[in-house]
Formats: C-alpha cells, structure tokens, sequence
C-alpha cells in the first residue's frame, strides 16, 4: 500500500519553472522590434523611390536606351564594380529600339518620332564608340 500513496498523482509536488515565460516574453518583445524595424525600412525605401513617371512613349524609349547604355558600360550602378560590356545584349535592345521605329512608322506625333530617332541614332554612335 505504500508504494501506491508515491504513485498517486495528488501526493506528487509539481515545479514549475517561471524563467520560460520570462523567456517567451522577451523573444516575442525582441521579434516584434525587427518587425517593426523592417516595415520602418520598407516605408522609408518606398519614399525614396518615389513616385513612378507616367507610361508613355518617350518613357519606353528610355527605358530601352538606359539598358542598352547599361549593357555598353556606359551607364554603371553607383557602388558596384566596372562590368565588362555585353555587346550582344547591348545590340538587342537597340535592335528593340529600330522595331519599335518600324513598327511606329506613320502612327507617332512629330515629337515623339523625334526623339525616338534622335535616341536611335545617339545610341548607334555610342555602340560603334564602345566596339571601337
């Protein structure tokens, strides 16, 4: 009989440790912060960025000039190291820029054929420059 009063569960003394709440609560006051650490960064990133400009055709003219450029090594990113040109991806994006004058033919205002030409034609003089 003895031996059946230390199995019963009402006589056995329970311990419980308080130092995990302790613990949990400061993990979780310590995840929160990063959390709000990383939305202040994300914001403050978005307001850098500002706001994007209209879509429009001298806008897309750009955006094909710019990567040609970048692909010359003419344009770098601030920061990053002098890449080797890649004359093929260059020579795409101003094969993209002569499709886009072919295929506009007759359907552009007189501003905009003039700058898709007068960006062609800079773009060309910069390539034959870089392939020397």
């Amino acid at each position: 009989m003895a031996q059946q009063e230390k199995d019963d569960p009402q006589d056995k003394k329970l311990i419980i440790d308080e130092d995990w709440k302790h613990e949990a609560q400061h993990d979780k006051e310590v995840l929160t912060s990063q959390e709000k650490a990383e939305k202040e960064k994300a914001q403050k990133q978005e307001k850098s960025t500002g706001p994007l400009p209209q879509g429009n055709f001298a806008a897309l003219v750009s955006m094909l000039v710019t990567q040609a450029l970048f692909a010359m090594g003419i344009l770098n990113i601030e920061g990053q190291d002098n890449r080797e040109p890649d004359l093929s991806l260059a020579k795409y994006n101003i094969d993209m820029l002569e499709a886009l004058e072919e295929k506009t033919k007759g359907n552009l205002t007189e501003d905009e054929q003039k700058v898709l030409t007068d960006t062609l034609n800079q773009v060309r003089m910069a390539y034959v420059k870089v392939t020397g």
